[in-house]
């Protein structure tokens, strides 16, 4: 099945940058918002603004609604009962449970999670997530759509908490808030590593072929010695939930792990989006994974 339109259920800014990738795949786009005067003009004309799901049956639907699940079950219910034909239904939650979701649908095998990672339309890869429901017809229509967005699909073949993308970047986090409560190091020191030594040499050679170019028998006997010395706890860690607590939610309320009072945080949210794009530009030109 070949997907011409497509609907994203939701204004906001993943909306939006969903919006913007299926309009530069040349898809037919229709963007549902409670109020679409306040929602900015897109660039596309193959973009259209309504205030309610449209009456002809789209190809492919995706939710990007606040994450409830209460509010997804009640738009899925809307939409299978508007759309009773082939519609693909996907969600982009990140953490709510897929098989939930798809225990109160009529149709669970036509759906999917489709799940995109901020900037939505600058990033290279979409998570795509079946449920053991999902038909391969639906998990192919979709890597397609991607593909002719611009964009690649990771499939993972059943749900998991976090996914992939988000299990590893909190398995990393988890470590490192950690040893900052721990008093071992400090924030600046963290991202220091992740974005002068990490991110650089993983950008180009990812975390597993690193190793084997490294030697797999060092990096066993280094995993031998480090795993047990680990913070493995099943609690998250205090220092991030205090923060949020306190109401110290990072640039919008200007204060989190940096002070951003003062600071003008829209010119430099541009300045990262543009370095974010020369980079994934300079990543092109490189030699690709074996």
């Amino acid at each position: 099945m070949e997907i011409a339109t497509a609907v994203i259920v939701g204004s906001g800014t993943m909306g939006r940058g969903i919006a913007n990738t299926f309009a530069r795949g040349g898809h037919d786009v229709t963007v549902v918002s409670r109020d679409p005067s306040r929602v900015p003009a897109f660039e596309s004309a193959n973009v259209r603004v309504v205030d309610a799901l449209p009456d002809t049956e789209p190809d492919f639907v995706i939710e990007s609604v606040p994450e409830e699940i209460d509010l997804k079950h009640t738009l899925f219910a809307d939409l299978e009962s508007r759309y009773s034909g082939r519609t693909i239904i996907a969600t982009n939650t990140s953490s709510l449970s897929m098989e939930e979701m798809a225990a109160r649908m009529t149709h669970p095998d036509r759906f999917i999670g489709v799940h995109y990672m901020q900037p939505a339309d600058a990033l290279p890869l979409v998570e795509v997530i079946r449920v053991p429901q999902t038909r391969d017809y639906v998990v192919e229509s979709v890597r397609s759509a991607l593909k002719r967005n611009g964009q690649g699909a990771l499939v993972l073949n059943r749900p998991v908490a976090g996914f992939l993308i988000n299990r590893i970047q909190h398995a990393m986090m988890h470590e490192a808030l950690a040893m900052i409560e721990d008093g071992l190091c400090t924030v600046e020191d963290v991202d220091a590593v992740i974005t002068r030594m990490l991110g650089p040499r993983m950008s180009i050679t990812g975390l597993i072929l690193q190793k084997d170019i490294s030697g797999l028998q060092t990096t066993a006997a280094t995993h031998r010695s480090v795993i047990p010395a680990l913070y493995h706890t099943n609690t998250p860690v205090a220092l991030l939930q205090d923060k949020v607590a306190a109401g110290n939610l990072g640039m919008s309320t200007g204060e989190g792990f940096y002070d951003w009072r003062g600071k003008d945080t829209d010119a430099y949210k541009r300045a990262v989006a543009e370095k974010l794009a020369r980079f994934l530009a300079f990543l092109e030109d490189e030699e690709p994974l074996p």
